[in-house]
Protein backbone atom coordinates (compact mmCIF):
# COMPACT_ATOMS: atom_id res chain seq x y z
CA UNK A 1 0.00 0.00 0.00
CA UNK A 2 1.55 3.78 -1.17
CA UNK A 3 1.67 5.67 1.81
CA UNK A 4 -1.16 7.87 2.34
CA UNK A 5 -1.82 11.24 3.66
CA UNK A 6 -4.78 11.77 5.97
CA UNK A 7 -6.28 14.40 7.63
CA UNK A 8 -9.29 14.09 10.15
CA UNK A 9 -10.84 17.68 10.78
CA UNK A 10 -14.18 18.60 12.29
CA UNK A 11 -15.30 20.34 15.23
CA UNK A 12 -14.41 20.63 18.19
CA UNK A 13 -15.95 16.92 20.03
CA UNK A 14 -16.72 15.67 16.79
CA UNK A 15 -14.52 12.59 17.96
CA UNK A 16 -11.53 13.60 16.26
CA UNK A 17 -8.90 12.04 18.70
CA UNK A 18 -11.03 8.32 18.79
CA UNK A 19 -11.69 8.00 15.04
CA UNK A 20 -7.93 8.96 14.58
CA UNK A 21 -7.03 6.50 16.72
CA UNK A 22 -9.32 3.24 15.50
CA UNK A 23 -8.17 4.44 12.38
CA UNK A 24 -4.43 3.66 12.56
CA UNK A 25 -5.58 0.62 14.33
CA UNK A 26 -7.53 -0.37 10.87
CA UNK A 27 -5.05 1.21 8.71
CA UNK A 28 -1.75 -0.99 10.65
CA UNK A 29 -3.34 -3.97 8.85
CA UNK A 30 -2.14 -3.13 5.65
CA UNK A 31 1.23 -1.42 6.90
CA UNK A 32 3.22 1.11 8.47
CA UNK A 33 1.08 3.81 9.77
CA UNK A 34 1.40 7.39 12.58
CA UNK A 35 -1.03 9.36 14.37
CA UNK A 36 0.11 13.49 14.20
CA UNK A 37 -1.31 15.68 15.72
CA UNK A 38 -1.82 19.32 15.95
CA UNK A 39 -1.13 21.78 17.50
CA UNK A 40 2.14 19.68 18.33
CA UNK A 41 2.21 20.96 22.33
CA UNK A 42 5.45 19.88 23.20
CA UNK A 43 6.98 22.02 21.12
CA UNK A 44 8.46 25.86 21.84
CA UNK A 45 5.93 27.10 19.50
CA UNK A 46 3.18 24.63 20.08
CA UNK A 47 3.49 25.66 24.34
CA UNK A 48 2.57 28.86 23.54
CA UNK A 49 -0.39 27.52 21.49
CA UNK A 50 -1.50 25.59 24.64
CA UNK A 51 -1.15 28.66 26.89
CA UNK A 52 -3.03 30.87 24.74
CA UNK A 53 -5.87 27.76 24.38
CA UNK A 54 -6.15 27.59 27.63
CA UNK A 55 -6.75 31.21 28.25
CA UNK A 56 -3.37 31.20 30.26
CA UNK A 57 -2.34 33.86 27.32
CA UNK A 58 -3.64 36.44 24.90
CA UNK A 59 -2.42 36.94 21.30
CA UNK A 60 -4.42 38.75 18.87
CA UNK A 61 -6.08 36.89 15.87
CA UNK A 62 -2.70 37.27 13.26
CA UNK A 63 -0.25 36.14 15.65
CA UNK A 64 -1.91 33.15 17.08
CA UNK A 65 -2.80 31.84 13.47
CA UNK A 66 0.98 32.33 12.52
CA UNK A 67 1.85 30.34 15.48
CA UNK A 68 -0.41 27.62 14.33
CA UNK A 69 0.66 28.21 11.29
CA UNK A 70 4.45 27.81 12.07
CA UNK A 71 3.41 23.93 14.39
CA UNK A 72 2.58 22.91 10.94
CA UNK A 73 5.74 23.95 9.28
CA UNK A 74 7.98 22.73 12.30
CA UNK A 75 6.69 19.19 10.88
CA UNK A 76 7.08 19.24 7.51
CA UNK A 77 10.32 17.50 6.99
CA UNK A 78 9.29 14.30 9.04
CA UNK A 79 5.79 14.37 6.98
CA UNK A 80 7.75 14.41 3.95
CA UNK A 81 10.21 11.94 5.21
CA UNK A 82 7.24 9.27 6.66
CA UNK A 83 5.60 9.45 3.23
CA UNK A 84 8.69 9.30 1.80
CA UNK A 85 9.20 5.64 3.77
CA UNK A 86 6.32 4.46 3.20
CA UNK A 87 4.57 5.21 6.38
CA UNK A 88 0.66 6.39 6.21
CA UNK A 89 -0.05 8.98 8.22
CA UNK A 90 -3.23 9.98 9.76
CA UNK A 91 -3.22 13.40 11.01
CA UNK A 92 -5.51 15.12 14.06
CA UNK A 93 -6.08 18.39 12.21
CA UNK A 94 -4.24 20.19 9.92
CA UNK A 95 -4.28 23.55 7.94
CA UNK A 96 -7.66 23.22 7.08
CA UNK A 97 -8.53 24.12 10.80
CA UNK A 98 -6.05 26.73 10.81
CA UNK A 99 -7.89 28.64 8.50
CA UNK A 100 -11.61 27.64 9.82
CA UNK A 101 -11.22 28.62 13.01
CA UNK A 102 -9.39 31.86 12.37
CA UNK A 103 -11.85 32.98 9.87
CA UNK A 104 -14.79 32.65 11.98
CA UNK A 105 -12.82 35.35 14.00
CA UNK A 106 -13.55 37.49 11.22
CA UNK A 107 -10.03 37.33 9.60
CA UNK A 108 -10.02 36.75 5.82
CA UNK A 109 -10.33 33.63 4.67
CA UNK A 110 -7.43 33.66 1.86
CA UNK A 111 -5.34 35.77 4.41
CA UNK A 112 -5.76 32.46 6.60
CA UNK A 113 -5.05 30.55 3.99
CA UNK A 114 -2.15 31.85 2.83
CA UNK A 115 0.72 31.12 5.35
CA UNK A 116 -0.36 27.30 4.82
CA UNK A 117 0.92 27.36 1.05
CA UNK A 118 3.09 24.48 0.35
CA UNK A 119 2.40 22.03 3.09
CA UNK A 120 1.52 18.51 1.81
CA UNK A 121 -1.67 18.05 0.11
CA UNK A 122 -3.73 15.12 1.81
CA UNK A 123 -5.13 12.79 -0.42
CA UNK A 124 -8.03 12.61 1.71
CA UNK A 125 -9.38 14.31 4.76
CA UNK A 126 -12.33 13.42 6.39
CA UNK A 127 -15.17 15.90 8.17
CA UNK A 128 -16.55 14.75 11.32
CA UNK A 129 -19.43 16.85 11.59
CA UNK A 130 -21.07 17.28 14.68
CA UNK A 131 -24.31 18.74 16.25
CA UNK A 132 -24.46 21.26 18.82
CA UNK A 133 -26.91 18.79 20.97
CA UNK A 134 -24.53 15.70 20.65
CA UNK A 135 -21.20 18.47 21.16
CA UNK A 136 -22.21 19.77 24.30
CA UNK A 137 -23.60 16.36 25.75
CA UNK A 138 -19.60 15.05 24.85
CA UNK A 139 -17.44 15.17 27.48
CA UNK A 140 -15.05 18.29 28.55
CA UNK A 141 -17.32 20.77 25.93
CA UNK A 142 -16.44 24.67 26.96
CA UNK A 143 -13.39 23.75 28.26
CA UNK A 144 -11.18 25.65 25.80
CA UNK A 145 -11.20 28.96 24.25
CA UNK A 146 -13.04 28.17 21.27
CA UNK A 147 -15.10 25.62 22.72
CA UNK A 148 -18.63 28.45 22.42
CA UNK A 149 -21.80 27.52 20.22
CA UNK A 150 -22.21 30.10 18.01
CA UNK A 151 -18.33 29.90 17.11
CA UNK A 152 -18.70 26.75 16.38
CA UNK A 153 -21.96 27.32 13.72
CA UNK A 154 -19.25 30.20 11.98
CA UNK A 155 -16.25 27.57 12.04
CA UNK A 156 -18.44 25.01 10.34
CA UNK A 157 -19.31 27.62 7.71
CA UNK A 158 -15.84 28.13 7.15
CA UNK A 159 -15.08 24.56 6.57
CA UNK A 160 -18.22 24.14 4.32
CA UNK A 161 -16.39 26.90 2.17
CA UNK A 162 -13.20 24.90 1.93
CA UNK A 163 -14.36 21.60 1.11
CA UNK A 164 -12.87 20.22 -1.57
CA UNK A 165 -13.53 16.93 -4.06
CA UNK A 166 -11.01 15.02 -2.08
CA UNK A 167 -13.37 15.33 1.29
CA UNK A 168 -15.60 13.18 2.94
CA UNK A 169 -18.04 14.96 4.87
CA UNK A 170 -19.36 12.13 8.13
CA UNK A 171 -22.41 12.57 10.41
CA UNK A 172 -20.22 11.82 13.80
CA UNK A 173 -23.38 12.21 16.09
CA UNK A 174 -23.82 8.88 15.62
CA UNK A 175 -22.01 5.50 17.39
CA UNK A 176 -18.40 5.65 17.52
CA UNK A 177 -18.29 2.32 15.26
CA UNK A 178 -20.77 3.41 12.76
CA UNK A 179 -18.40 6.65 12.41
CA UNK A 180 -15.84 4.51 12.23
CA UNK A 181 -17.07 2.31 9.54
CA UNK A 182 -18.14 5.08 7.38
CA UNK A 183 -14.46 6.99 7.51
CA UNK A 184 -13.33 3.47 6.13
CA UNK A 185 -15.84 3.27 3.45
CA UNK A 186 -14.86 6.70 2.38
CA UNK A 187 -11.19 5.82 2.29
CA UNK A 188 -11.68 2.52 0.68
CA UNK A 189 -9.88 0.89 3.10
Amino acid sequence: MKAKFIIVEGLDRAGKSSQCELLVKELSKSGPVELLKFPDRTTAVGKMIDAYLQSKSDLNDQAIHLLFSANRWEAVEDIKSKLNSGVTLVVDRFSYSGAAFSAAKGLDLGWCKHPDVGLPEPDKVIFLDVSEEVAMQRGGYGNERYEKLEFQRKVRSIFQQLREPNWAWINADESVENVHQRIVQALGV
